[in-house]
């Protein structure tokens, strides 16, 4: 089919950390390079004109800079992520403290399975929240934006002015929106698996382009 990549490099690759690497190259590219993440693989889409010289500068490049976004992502976010309940009401009390002065105080917060037009939702005149399990798999920079977003509503309630400047503090708001944005598109269209279309406000795993 016209516009599809082509068969990867003939030399299999993989990451500093072991990861599979894959070589896409597209006639649809002309002059842009792009990095991501795909079921476990490093993806680095090029234009099918690069020469195997520009191919391989060009995947350390990307490669590098998918390294220091996961960095990135990961820094400051802990090695284990809260997957009972228990531990996720003890993170989302740690998250109010850091960014809402510990003004948004919980009566309980718990992963729920049956969400699946929400990533979360939350009650104020009853103090819960609930986050879809669809989101365990995700970065933890992303749970904690919609942990935060959850929390943020039990201050205020809609999304005006004063909602968002309380999460103003959080600094990859507008990077997990993006994220999550980019997952819904993509569902919606049946190109991944997960959550339907989000609640919060909500591209894939952060795609690099150069």
């Amino acid at each position: 089919m016209a516009g599809r990549p082509t068969a990867a490099a003939a030399t299999p690759l993989t990451t500093a950390d072991g990861a599979p690497v894959e070589v896409r190259r597209s006639a649809r590219r002309r002059r842009t390079v792009a990095a991501f993440w795909e079921n476990g693989t490093a993806v680095v889409a090029i234009p099918a004109s690069f020469s195997r010289a520009q191919e391989r500068e060009w995947v350390h490049r990307m490669l590098e800079k998918l390294r220091l976004q996961g960095e990135r992502g990961t820094r400051g976010a802990g090695r284990h992520r809260p997957r009972s309940d228990a531990a996720l009401a003890a993170h989302a009390a740690e998250l109010s403290a850091k960014y809402l002065g510990g003004r948004a105080v919980p009566t309980s917060v718990r992963w729920v399975g049956n969400q699946n037009s929400r990533w979360g939702s939350a009650t104020p005149s009853e103090g819960t929240i609930r986050l879809s399990e669809k989101l365990q798999p995700m970065p933890q920079w992303v749970i904690d934006y919609v942990l935060l977003h959850e929390l943020a509503h039990l201050l205020v309630a809609g999304h005006n002015a004063a909602f968002w400047r309380l999460l103003e503090a959080y600094p990859d708001t507008a990077r997990a929106k993006a994220f999550l944005e980019g997952v819904s598109f993509a569902t919606s269209r049946g190109l991944t698996p997960g959550a339907g279309d989000d609640d919060v406000d909500g591209v894939d795993a952060d795609p690099l382009t150069v």
